[in-house]
């Protein structure tokens, strides 16, 4: 039997190798790191998370919810890794991004069907391979698949949140709630009159920032927009953005401040807390100066500053078949940020139908595409078949969902989204089990 090359260490190229492995197919994982780093990571661990440590929602009407519960149907290795590090964080999935890399890392290179090599491979390979390098590909790989589909790579820049030290926040101005009281007492939250909030903003808006270097177009993700840029769009941006207040009452008025920043727990041991929405490429002199107004963070001790680096992916809906293979180059699939989705699930979702198409491939089954219904459906219809004229990389959301008119004509959006989810969960409860009885079924004739 053939063995699959996946290529990219990350969530995405993890979890591709992990579901063609628990099919039987012995696959060949390349991580560059730590021979080659990149601009964002810091270790050589599998699947480090360099931006949040959350994974978002766990409420299944919402789309995150929904693919991380499609995920758990599949057995998804991050998920397992998720669970095993979770944190406190409200109604979001938060993980402690040590413990979760290295439960990644320990389960990929103990598999017995999983060989893990740390080298950098600059050319697409010409058998079948899985391409997961990330939004930090290399340049020698961004130049091979260039050559393959004829055109530049479109681009985003992508930011990151500072984390602070806990030992250093004031506890006297700050207050522990979740909004609307929903998972505990997770969250850390700065109260701020709006005095105090004028004065922030002003300070905020004639930061300076970190240029873009050599790119002069600079493009921004609306899902992790930098603090600064969101609020150039308006005084009040923000107050109903990250900073939003609503459903997070101060206990010790009963009131609701006129803003709120918010700390989510980096680790389980809560000694490090990520400023929730606060992305960034501002300066990092100019982030201990403006973010220290903020109150209980005045003598804040930053554990790691907020900042910039690019993202890179195609132009899937051009150069993407249904099943995730180039059109110019079938042999070599794509997976995670490069196709043009956003965020960790997302990407790892990529992989996830990545690693079962390429397993069935080499084991010469018909493939069998994801329900449009689903939630990993509903990426792959987004990132296969968008306008290419105006694609955007997108998080997955019930705006993308393939919607009957009957649901349509559901006026209450909680209950229209239930039903969605409950016909997604069933369609894709079918797909994994077929996937499963065939690789069962392969197995026990190996025996």
């Amino acid at each position: 039997m053939k063995e699959l090359i996946a290529i990219g260490g990350g969530l995405a190229g993890c979890e591709a190798a992990w579901q063609a492995a628990t099919q039987g197919v012995n696959v060949l994982l390349l991580e560059m790191r730590p021979e080659r780093m990149t601009e964002a990571h810091k270790t050589s661990s599998l699947s480090e998370l360099v931006c949040s440590n959350s994974l978002r929602s766990k409420e299944i009407i919402t789309g995150p919810g929904l693919l991380k519960m499609e995920m758990e149907i599949a057995d998804s290795l991050i998920m397992k890794a998720a669970k095993e590090s979770e944190v406190s964080a409200g109604s979001a999935l938060a993980v402690d991004r040590n413990i979760f890399s290295e439960f990644i890392t320990m389960a990929v290179e103990s598999h017995p069907n999983i060989r893990v090599v740390r080298k950098e491979i600059t050319e697409l390979p010409d058998t079948i391979a899985i391409i997961a390098t990330g939004p930090l590909t290399s340049n020698a790989m961004a130049d091979s698949i260039k050559s393959v589909i004829g055109e530049g790579h479109l681009h985003f820049y992508d930011a990151i949140a500072p984390i602070i030290d806990a030992g250093s926040i004031d506890h006297s101005k700050v207050y522990f709630s979740s909004r609307y009281g929903k998972g505990g007492d997770d969250y850390v939250n700065c109260p701020m009159t709006r005095d105090e909030y004028n004065q922030f903003y002003d300070a905020l808006m004639e930061a300076d920032t970190v240029s873009a270097r050599d790119f002069e177009d600079i493009k921004v993700f609306e899902g992790c927009m930098p603090v600064e840029v969101m609020g150039k769009r308006g005084r009040n941006t923000l107050v109903f953005g990250p900073l939003k207040p609503v459903g997070l009452p101060d206990p010790r008025t009963g009131k609701i401040p006129y803003a709120v920043v918010q700390l989510r727990p980096e680790n389980k041991e809560k000694t490090a807390y990520n400023m929730v929405g606060f992305q960034t490429r501002l300066k990092w002199p100019e982030q201990k100066r403006v973010f220290r107004m903020i109150p209980g963070l005045e003598n804040a001790e930053f554990m790691r500053f907020g900042s910039i680096h690019r993202n890179t992916f195609i132009n899937s809906p051009r150069h993407l078949n249904a099943d995730l293979t180039l059109k110019e180059k079938n042999n070599i699939y794509l997976a995670g940020q490069i196709t043009g989705v956003e965020g960790y699930i997302e990407s790892t979702a990529i992989g996830l139908i990545a690693g079962i198409n390429a397993a069935r491939r080499i084991l010469g089954k018909e493939i069998v595409y994801p329900p449009r219904e689903s939630a990993h459906g509903s990426l792959i219809a987004h990132i296969t078949e968008s306008d290419p004229e105006h694609f955007q990389p997108s998080n997955i959301n019930f705006g993308l969902m393939q919607v009957n008119e009957d649901i349509l004509k559901m006026r209450d959006k909680r209950l229209r989204r239930q039903r969605l989810a409950e016909i997604a969960l069933k369609e894709w409860t079918e797909y994994i089990n077929k996937i499963k009885g065939e690789a069962k079924d392969l197995c026990q004739t190996k025996d």
